[in-house]
């Protein structure tokens, strides 16, 4: 009997000590809930105590966290949509506020800081141009609202080290689609005009310069047609002279047949002379 209770009690410590130690690991913090009061909060990382059965030991992850949130559509100074996709660095910076604020539960932070982070956006995108938001330093946009942020933050005991756009995108249903298609279309189409007028002015330029060219390589294709062939006629007047005086008789002969042969050359051509003409000399029989 003696020895079941010593067994008894032995078993009632061991229960009672593990009951009353728990262990903060590296890079977490934690706080201890006395019958739903916080009674020791943002405790560091090691072995620590607590009093059994009545208090209650919740630990928080205190490393950078990822707070993403779906889009948000909002409108710029122009009144146009944009749809800005985000994320949030963020850390638990005060374990009993962040207690207080949300039970301990992750999810209502992220509900809770999403529309902090969101409306803080909200009037820093209202305050630009549709091209200022997409074209521009999207770490300008942010720059000046990550104060406001953690002003809101606070209450959450949490703190937002970096805020980060991942996207900003013209919505599906928006008309600021159709009016960017049709100003690059616009665009596009004056570039094609520009090229298209350039082109037919390099086009009457080359056919300009075609053109004068062939009529400066015709003319003086002429010209040298017409001092080769007075070369030739004057080589050719040479050479009969020289053939003449070498040998009158047979040059007279040779023109008589050169004119016979050209005068009776298509077979039909009549001719009425005297007998006696001097043309027909060489034809007579007694030549």
């Amino acid at each position: 009997m003696k020895a079941s209770v010593w067994i008894a009690g032995v078993v009632i410590v061991l229960f009672t000590l593990l009951g009353s130690v728990f262990v903060v690991g590296e890079g977490k913090t934690a706080l201890v809930v006395n019958l739903g009061r916080v009674v020791r909060a943002d405790l560091e990382p090691g072995l620590h105590f607590k009093w059994p059965m009545v208090e209650t030991a919740r630990i928080f992850d205190r490393r950078l966290q990822v707070l993403d949130a779906e889009p948000e559509r909002y409108l710029t100074s122009e009144r146009k949509d944009v749809s800005v996709d985000f994320f949030a660095l963020g850390r638990i910076a005060d374990a009993r506020t962040f207690f207080r604020a949300t039970g301990g539960d992750e999810e209502i932070a992220v509900q809770r800081l999403a529309p902090i982070i969101k409306d803080s956006l909200r009037n820093e995108i209202n305050a630009r141009t549709l091209q200022q938001v997409v074209s521009g330093d999207r770490s300008d946009i942010i720059g000046g609202q990550l104060e406001a942020i953690n002003v809101g933050a606070a209450t959450l005991g949490i703190d937002i080290v970096d805020l980060r756009i991942k996207q900003i995108d013209l919505p599906t249903d928006s008309e600021v689609i159709t009016q960017v298609y049709e100003r690059m279309s616009a665009q596009r189409r004056q570039v094609a005009s520009r090229l298209r007028a350039e082109g037919e002015e390099q086009a009457r330029s080359i056919r300009a310069d075609a053109d004068r060219d062939q009529v400066v390589i015709l003319a003086e294709a002429e010209r040298d047609a017409q001092r080769l062939r007075g070369q030739g006629d004057a080589d050719a007047a040479r050479i009969y002279g020289d053939a003449a005086n070498r040998d009158p008789a047979f040059y007279t002969f040779q023109r008589s047949l050169e004119a016979y042969r050209a005068s009776f050359n298509d077979g039909n051509s009549v001719i009425v002379l005297d007998q006696d003409d001097p043309f027909l000399q060489y034809m007579r029989s007694d030549r």
